[in-house]
């Protein structure tokens, strides 16, 4: 299993969010990289299956199939995602490690304090 599973909730259309992708994808990269369990799932705000699928392209883990509507709306309610891009932690038994994973991502660009719990 993993130490720490990444639920991005983002799209291409959005520019923050697209700023903050290379940047996730990098401490993720030096993570998995140091041999540390850290798996991302992108869950997509985007308006269609080809703006998903250019911008999934860009990523390296994996996502919940766009035609999956129906759990990416449960998943935002679960997580009560009011904007994006929006990164929620969680441990791999679904306890919340932080729903503000961007902010700690963007302090911890390395990874040193992973898995941040």
């Amino acid at each position: 299993g993993c130490d720490v599973i990444g639920i991005y909730f983002s799209a291409h259309w959005c520019p923050p969010c697209r700023g903050f992708t290379p940047v996730l994808a990098g401490t993720h990269k030096t993570i998995v990289g140091a041999g540390k369990k850290f798996q991302v799932v992108f869950v997509s705000s985007d308006r269609d299956e080809a703006g998903f699928a250019e911008y999934f392209g860009e990523m390296p883990w994996l996502a919940l199939p766009f035609s999956n509507r129906d759990a990416k709306t449960e998943l935002a309610q679960k997580f009560s995602v009011t904007g994006i891009p929006k990164l929620v932690l969680i441990k791999s038994d679904g306890e919340v490690i932080s729903d503000d994973g961007r902010g700690v991502i963007m302090n911890d660009k390395e990874g040193a304090k992973f898995p941040w719990a």
